[in-house]
Formats: C-alpha cells, sequence, structure tokens
C-alpha cells in the first residue's frame, strides 16, 4: 500500500489500559467503541460499518439508526455504526485504518486470535510489490521502538487474495514491517468465516529479530488504493490468548 509509513504515524488510536488476563479482546466491534475511535484516511476513506452477527452472518439490524461518525481530525473518516456485532470493511481505490493503543504481555498471551472472511477479494495481483500492495484484511501488530512518531515495527497479518497461507515477505515499503498470510482465498472459499490463531511473540522473533514483552497497538485495515479494485470484507473476534 501507498506510503504505508504514513499509517502508522498518523493512526490516531483509542486509548486502552494494559491487560494482564488469560484473554485480551482488542475489538469488541460495538457502537460504544466505534463511536470512540477515530480513524485516519491515507489515500480516500474505507467504509467500516458495524453489524449484527447471526449465527456468523453479519446483518444490519432493523431497528437502529444509520450515521456516519465523523473524526474530529479527519474529514476522510466514515465509520457507519448500526449495532453490535461484527465488523464489515468495504474499499474501492481506499484505504484507511482503525487502531487501538493497547499493551499486551506477549509472555502472558502470545497468540493473537482473528476471525474474517472476504467476500470479493483482490485476484491477479503481485501483493509483495508497491503496485499490489493491498490487502481484503490485514490485522496490524504494532511495537514503537522509539520516541518518534515513525520508530515502529509491525507484523502485517493479512488475509490475502494471491499467496498461499504462511508466506512472508518483508514490506516494500518498510523494512521493519513484515506481511504474513494468515489466511488466503487460495484455499479458502469466498465468503467463508476463517479462524487462525498466531504466535505474536514467536514471529516478532523469527522476522524481525526481536524477543519482545509489550506490544503498544492494533489496527484493522481494507484497502485498494494501488490496484483500484473493490475488496469486501469481515471480522470479528480479534483477541491474544496463551
Amino acid at each position: 500500500m501507498r506510503n504505508i509509513l504514513y499509517f502508522f504515524v498518523v493512526l490516531i488510536f483509542l486509548s486502552s489500559k494494559s491487560y494482564s488476563n488469560e484473554k485480551v479482546v482488542i475489538f469488541e466491534f460495538t457502537q460504544e467503541e466505534l463511536s470512540k475511535l477515530k480513524s485516519h484516511s491515507i489515500k480516500k476513506k474505507t467504509d467500516y460499518s458495524i453489524l449484527i452477527d447471526q449465527n456468523g452472518r453479519c446483518v444490519a439490524s432493523d431497528n437502529s439508526d444509520l450515521f456516519n461518525l465523523k473524526s474530529k481530525n479527519s474529514s476522510d473518516a466514515n465509520l457507519k455504526i448500526e449495532s453490535n456485532g461484527c465488523l464489515k470493511a468495504e474499499a474501492e481505490g481506499q484505504a484507511s485504518g482503525l487502531g487501538r493503543e493497547i499493551k499486551v504481555d506477549l509472555n502472558k498471551t502470545p497468540f493473537l486470535n482473528i476471525t474474517w472472511k472476504v467476500e470479493q477479494g483482490i485476484p491477479g495481483i503481485k501483493e509483495n510489490s508497491k503496485k499490489g500492495h493491498d490487502f481484503a484484511a490485514r490485522v496490524s501488530v504494532i511495537k514503537e521502538t522509539g520516541s518518534l512518531p515513525w520508530q515502529k515495527i509491525a507484523m502485517n497479518y493479512v488475509f490475502s487474495s494471491n499467496e498461499k497461507t504462511n508466506s512472508h515477505w518483508t514490506s516494500p515499503y518498510r523494512k521493519q514491517i513484515i506481511d504474513y498470510v494468515a489466511s488466503s482465498l487460495v484455499d479458502t472459499k469466498v465468503n467463508t468465516w476463517v479462524t487462525v490463531k498466531l504466535n505474536v511473540k514467536e514471529h516478532f522473533k523469527k522476522f524481525l529479530d526481536l524477543d519482545l514483552g509489550v506490544i503498544d497497538g492494533v489496527a484493522i485495515m481494507t484497502d485498494t488504493d494501488n490496484t483500484k479494485q473493490k475488496a469486501v470484507s469481515y471480522y470479528k473476534n480479534i483477541y491474544f490468548s496463551n
């Protein structure tokens, strides 16, 4: 994705206390949560909507008012809040993310759990290149390495449209960021929920040579600003565990 550095620099996080429980929920995908969450757009806004999870189907609530939440810091933010459940993301030549600042002790809860699905992927692109660096779904785990805004490293866990699961590469934009294919349409049917459990502590050591104790934030992003294609995906149940 174009200018991915700036995503990590200017993404505005929702503050949270540190946790040390056996399960650390990152996003609850509720109206209250998203009403406080701010978003920054890199290109044009990605559309994020809260839906109800009904037996694996994310559907709109019939008795809730749909409205747009505009970030005080970015007119590009467009969060459509309907009800509780799961997050729907739609991008068509767009790129914006939702982030949360939260410290998680990886010595106690090293595993990131994600449940997600892709309704419309981005076929025929080279995702490990600058021109094709778009993903229908991604969850980034971020660690600050200094006091300056750009001093961050990250593991990008992506739902690939073209590469096999467990593939990985250094981001074409920053060597301090690793793209890791946690799920893929190569071996998963479109519109099928997939749950993954990823050893974040092990990955930071293996790919970034960092024996990491505590992370500083987690972000979600669906983007197609490079390829100008359309992607639709859903997220739910994102948490850390032992």
